[in-house]
């Protein structure tokens, strides 16, 4: 997670200088946008960095539950530097839309972009399989803005090539608005992301039916009900009671709790299960579970 961030930081300084020197060159509102839009992803990504450190520090006595709401955090201040910057490009492109202007140097924009889009998609699929490990919530809002940039700089080609080549002067200014929505809508995914973390939003559906089907396979386990579950960080929290015949003994009542908590780590390691044990008269195992 920390490479990730640390590639992520590299390649948006990297995408700034390139295309701060195709803006001066072309002067186009919409290259103007996405260079705004990469200066906005150093900043996601800055911050970022300083979450992803913060969220894996171990749990310590003020934080029992660890850190991990760090990364949510981060993902509601990224969502909010992307709206504000959105809606300033709204009004430069907007005014852009209404007076045309010249644009120059078009095919350097153009090759600008290309690097661009590829030197994004190598970040892009870096991200996308440190997220297939870690799961990071901070990290997949990263990943998002970027994955947003592939389709804004090949808007910005498009835009370029239009009014570079068939000589369409309302392309800059268009394409400059349509890139400032996909950044609003950028921000929305990472707010609804990030709201359900520090809500403690249930794990999806598909997840809670796995965890129930791994404990009804630990023998000795009749039910399970009253499961909650909730995504902090990388930790995934949950809770839960199970049945169990009421003739057993404390120690195998235990033993089998540990049982059931041990094919929970297994299968999310990243995870950490209470379990409750509710005793019941075998002739009283229901026949539909909560």
């Amino acid at each position: 997670m920390k490479k990730a961030t640390y590639a992520a930081v590299g390649i948006a300084l990297l995408l700034i200088a390139i295309k701060s020197y195709a803006y001066f060159a072309t002067n186009s509102v919409a290259m103007l946008s996405t260079l705004v839009d990469s200066m906005l992803d150093l900043g996601a990504s800055a911050i970022n960095l300083i979450a992803v450190r913060q969220s894996l520090v171990p749990a310590d006595r003020d934080h029992r539950f660890g850190h991990g709401k760090a990364e949510a955090l981060a993902g509601l201040f990224q969502s909010a530097i992307i709206t504000g910057s959105a809606v300033f490009l709204l009004f430069q492109a907007g005014e852009r839309l209404i007076n045309p202007k010249t644009v120059y140097a078009g095919d350097v924009g153009i090759i600008v972009m290309v690097v661009s889009i590829v030197l994004t998609l190598v970040l892009v699929l870096y991200q996308r399989n440190v997220i297939r490990k870690t799961n990071s919530v901070a990290i997949s809002a990263d990943s998002l803005h970027y994955v947003g940039d592939v389709l804004i700089n090949g808007g910005v080609i498009l835009a370029l090539i239009l009014d570079t080549f068939f000589h369409l002067r309302f392309a800059d200014g268009l394409f400059g608005i349509l890139i400032a929505l996909i950044l609003l809508v950028s921000a929305w995914k990472i707010i609804r992301t990030s709201f359900a973390d520090l809500m403690d939003e249930e794990l999806g559906d598909e997840e809670r039916e796995n965890i129930k089907t791994i404990v009804l396979q630990q023998p000795g386990v009749l039910g399970i009900h009253d499961l909650r579950t909730r995504r902090s960080g990388q930790q995934v929290f949950i809770q839960m009671h199970i049945d169990m015949d009421g003739g057993i003994s404390l120690h195998d009542a235990h033993t089998i709790s540990d049982a059931v908590e041990a094919r929970l780590m297994a299968e999310y390691p990243e995870s950490e299960a209470i379990v409750h044990q509710d005793p019941i008269r075998v002739n009283d195992v229901p026949e539909t579970l909560n």
